[in-house]
């Protein structure tokens, strides 16, 4: 969509907006790596889903690469919005999307970015706009700079990845270090910034997270069922609560402009 002109622009179409970061991975990966990750897993979604049987015209937005970072604020180069500011590009960016667009799909790359993707899209679906999103989950994936980022930015952008500083990081479960996490943030953790292992990564093993997250991203996206805080999902829990401050709203009613 960056490089295209308005008279090109198609009618109804469906467009994928990767919602990054720009934090710390360890000392080996880079600071856009969940920007690359998020806009990789939409490009190759995007491209499969027009041409699938559909034949939704399909674009790729630019990505939104400053996200709700502040856990890792205790490192340079992080970039944190916050959630009150991520929430307002979010919202706006739908409203305006939507006075051209048929559908928009936040495609997610940083675990710091859901409950403000819940919100906001909770909101927007409430305004009656067509729009959802999906996170880029690696299966058994460690937590944060560990072996399964690490394999993937192998394959996606090799030359980025310092692998000869990589180390060890704290390899307890997320559930178990959260709570230190939110009180202390990432650094009173681990000192490095890694939350995992990224001893073992390979390209190859990323190549294969990769293509197995582009494909249930497809398969979400075609589907087109929601939970009720708006992620695409295989199979809604229709039993689930709603997440904190946002509102259920199974469908959206009808597009709506600004307010």
């Amino acid at each position: 969509m960056a490089r295209s002109v308005w008279p090109a622009v198609p009618d109804d179409a469906l467009v994928l907006v990767p919602v990054g970061s720009t934090e710390q991975h360890g000392p080996h990966l880079p600071l856009n790596t969940d920007t690359v990750i998020a806009e990789s897993v939409a490009r190759s979604a995007g491209e499969r889903l027009a041409a699938g049987p559909a034949h939704r015209p399909v674009l790729l937005a630019p990505a939104i690469a400053y996200g709700a970072s502040g856990e890792h604020a205790g490192f340079p180069g992080t970039v944190s919005i916050g959630h009150e500011a991520l929430h307002v590009v979010l919202v706006e960016t739908v409203r305006s999307l939507s006075l051209w667009a048929g559908r928009i799909v936040f495609v997610n790359g940083h675990g710091g970015n859901v409950l403000t993707l819940d919100a906001a899209v909770g909101q927007l679906r409430g305004e009656g706009h067509d729009v959802a999103w999906l996170g880029c989950e690696f299966p058994g994936g460690d937590a944060h700079a560990g072996r399964a980022e690490t394999s993937v930015m192998l394959h996606l952008a090799p030359d980025d990845v310092r692998l000869y500083e990589a180390v060890p990081g704290d390899t307890r479960p997320l559930d178990v270090v959260m709570p230190e996490l939110i009180a202390r943030g990432v650094r009173a953790v681990s000192p490095s910034g890694v939350l995992g292992d990224p001893s073992g990564a390979t390209a190859e093993e990323g190549r294969a997270s990769f293509e197995s997250t582009v494909s249930a991203a497809v398969r979400r996206v075609a589907a087109d069922r929601t939970d009720n805080r708006g992620r695409l999902v295989d199979r809604p829990d229709a039993s689930a609560p709603p997440a904190a401050g946002t509102p259920a709203h199974p469908a959206p009613r009808r597009k709506a402009a600004h307010p």
